[in-house]
């Protein structure tokens, strides 16, 4: 917590950060401001969603902080960055890029929240150092919508292999190294990803979909046929 501490501003906001990080890694079943609140001894979760909303810090100040502190912990020479995006099940329609979409949690299509993430992992361990929220067209193209939630106007649609691009990108611009990024073939199948990898001299080893066309000095195979072969 003292890494982050001078992050905020007010003692309060910086007491309850240490309570959610807690609860954050307790063993609660599930893990919202209701049941946090409630495990830290609070009567109601209306402080932390103060912290969350309304309080004034940096999230990506504090991020930054986080990935340092991986780095410098879980240091590994042949550390490799692993991209995945990941969900969470919602009921309304309110939350934040919210829409009926496949997600992992689940294993089908829900309503839900889907995030990109960005995990750092080497010999001595593994752990999450960036994120991004995946915002779909149905939210972007809806002005209205975007500004009720809280978002900027100049919010746009970006694709989750976009996502990744940005966070392996603010990785490597940090100064942090690693040896090559990893991903299954939603990131692997998006060409645009490969080629800023490579623009960035940054190796990758990506699942393809078997269906997938891959060049070589004869002609065009499909991935499984040339597997084979």
């Amino acid at each position: 917590m003292n890494r982050i501490a001078g992050r905020f501003a007010r003692v309060e906001p910086r007491r309850r950060v240490k309570r959610l990080v807690l609860g954050l890694l307790s063993d609660l079943p599930r893990k919202n401001c209701w049941t946090i609140a409630e495990w830290v001894g609070e009567s109601t979760p209306d402080a932390m969603h103060h912290l969350l909303s309304r309080a004034k810090w940096d999230a990506d100040a504090v991020r930054d902080d986080v990935r340092g502190y991986v780095v410098e912990h879980l240091y590994d020479e042949r550390a490799v960055l692993v991209v995945d995006e990941t969900g969470d099940v919602k009921k309304g329609t309110g939350t934040v890029g919210v829409q009926r979409q496949y997600t992992g949690t689940a294993g089908r299509i829900e309503n839900a929240q889907v995030a990109v993430y960005l995990v750092y992992a080497g010999r001595r361990g593994h752990a999450a150092v960036d994120r991004e929220l995946y915002v779909p067209r149905s939210w972007t193209s809806d002005p209205d919508r975007c500004r009720a939630a809280g978002l900027g106007e100049d919010t746009t649609c970006a694709t989750k292999p976009e996502l990744a691009a940005r966070m392996v990108a603010r990785f490597l611009a940090a100064g942090h190294p690693a040896a090559w990024v990893a991903g299954d073939e939603v990131y692997g199948g998006n060409p645009k990803l490969r080629t800023a990898l490579e623009e960035c001299g940054t190796g990758y080893v990506l699942a393809v979909a078997c269906s997938h066309e891959v060049a070589t000095a004869a002609r065009k195979f499909r991935a499984d046929a040339l597997a084979k072969k």
